[in-house]
């Protein structure tokens, strides 16, 4: 991907020119029981295409190895970070546009707000939207187990499995402690954003032993988002993945249009999160969006009773 171009042009030109879904092989692979505190997923995404063009929906932290491509991510402040073999994909607040010279093989994990935190310290409302190098903002011992990693890859001597299993080792031996009380907190929202679509903000207020202002705080730099807008935003991913289904009950299509204060608004909230409208959601061709918008990559906050 080449700069210079507005966001909202490369945008555009995203939507109309995606990777076709057979192009696309996407495998979620398991991660040890005793890293589910920290890790959401662990996956292995391979595109032999030349160049490659998606859209990142906003998601959580992800540590990642690219053994294969080189590409850029494109973000709403005009920020466009480019790739490296050892990558932390900062927690991502919106949707971010990207391109790969290909071929694109990318293994990595996802990674909870308190595993994002334990794993590299870095407060998420700082650091959210960046694709940044691992050698710079986690350690040097962790850029060479990626380097190691892709090489062994490219090399055939390492499955993305295999990489996956080093990855997690690495992690299970790198946690560092959180505060007690913040542990607390980053569960009880992580209950709250999983009671309703649209849960209410003074629901949480009421739950934490923590002023408005603390809560307002913390949240942030362990999700990257203040409350009311973390709520706005898993709102949209959670339609998103709904609306992707084949069908949709009566009842879940209520709730939905009670979440949003009309069709144009969740449109433009979908948008905004997700990067397509509604109605490219179930496009055969949008295989990368259609996996990372799947329900079960919501498990670090449950999903409401639908």
């Amino acid at each position: 991907m080449s700069g210079g171009e507005g966001v909202a042009a490369a945008r555009v030109r995203s939507d109309k020119e995606l990777t076709p879904a057979a192009l696309f092989s996407l495998d979620y692979l398991p991660v040890p029981t005793a890293l589910s505190p920290y890790v959401t997923t662990a996956y292995h995404m391979t595109c032999d295409e030349a160049v490659i063009r998606d859209i990142q929906p906003a998601a959580v932290g992800h540590f990642l190895i690219m053994p294969r491509g080189k590409g850029l991510m494109r973000f709403a402040d005009g920020k466009v970070d480019v790739s490296h073999e050892t990558n932390l994909l900062t927690p991502l607040s919106r949707a971010a546009p990207f391109e790969v010279e290909g071929p694109f093989h990318a293994i990595g994990v996802a990674m909870t707000p308190h595993g994002w935190a334990a794993l590299t310290g870095l407060d998420a409302s700082e650091w959210g939207d960046r694709l940044l190098p691992v050698a710079e903002h986690l350690s040097a011992e962790a850029d060479a187990l990626g380097k190691r990693l892709c090489s062994e890859y490219r090399d055939g001597a390492k499955s993305g499995a295999e990489c996956v299993d080093e990855i997690a080792a690495y992690i299970a031996d790198h946690l560092h402690p959180l505060p007690p009380r913040h542990i607390e907190l980053v569960e009880k929202t992580n209950r709250w954003l999983g009671t309703a679509i649209s849960p209410e903000v003074d629901d949480l207020f009421i739950e934490v032993a923590y002023s408005k202002r603390q809560v307002q705080r913390l949240v942030e730099r362990y999700f990257g988002l203040p409350p009311r807008a973390l709520a706005r935003k898993y709102r949209a991913l959670r339609a998103a993945a709904l609306l992707s289904l084949p069908k949709l009950s009566d009842e879940v299509d209520a709730q939905l249009s009670d979440a949003f204060y009309d069709q144009p608004h969740m449109i433009r909230e979908i948008q905004h999160f997700v990067g397509r409208t509604p109605a490219k959601l179930t496009k055969p061709d949008r295989p990368y969006l259609s996996e990372l918008i799947e329900r079960k990559n919501f498990r670090e906050i449950g999903n409401p009773d639908m």
